[in-house]
């Protein structure tokens, strides 16, 4: 089993590529809230409602002084096409050998239909200003998630 994040835990740092080829590090957005969110497969419908959420929530999202980064296995390419076919307003970084979702516990055992499978775990991880997480969820469902990360910390 994967060791999960918990709050009060220094977020680990990564440099990952983002769906215009940049490379994004969290410790560029060091100063500012980030919802740090994992996603199995871009434009597979549950990550699709997900990313839409969380882009129809940007705007108020950084009117708190959040960023919002959704991560996933797939290469810049298909995060770009993933962006123009559902006009996602969100960052969108690949990580293609999952070290980075590895280390934030995000990658590992889950069940899936029924089954036991090693791939990727659905997750929320909120980092504070400082670098330290502040809410790590595991497990979640696509489907009204952003409107209770939203509730939990507070943004209308």
């Amino acid at each position: 089993m994967t060791e999960r994040l918990q709050p009060g835990d220094t977020a680990p740092d990564f440099t990952l590529t983002d769906d215009t080829g940049q490379q994004i590090s969290l410790s560029d957005l060091r100063g500012r809230r980030v919802i740090v969110y994992f996603y199995p497969a871009a434009m597979t419908p549950g990550c699709t409602t997900q990313a839409c959420d969380f882009s129809e929530s940007l705007e108020d999202l950084k009117e708190a002084g959040t960023e919002v980064v959704g991560i996933s296995p797939d290469d810049p390419e298909k995060l770009a096409r993933f962006r123009e076919r559902d006009g996602l307003s969100i960052m969108l970084l690949s990580d293609p050998d999952k070290a980075v979702m590895t280390a934030w516990g995000a990658y590992g055992e889950k069940k899936l239909y029924g089954k036991v499978v090693e791939g990727v775990i659905r997750s929320t991880i909120v980092v504070g200003e400082d670098g330290v997480v502040t809410h790590a969820l595991y497990n979640v469902k696509a489907t009204g998630h952003v409107a209770r990360v939203r509730r939990d910390l507070g943004i209308g």
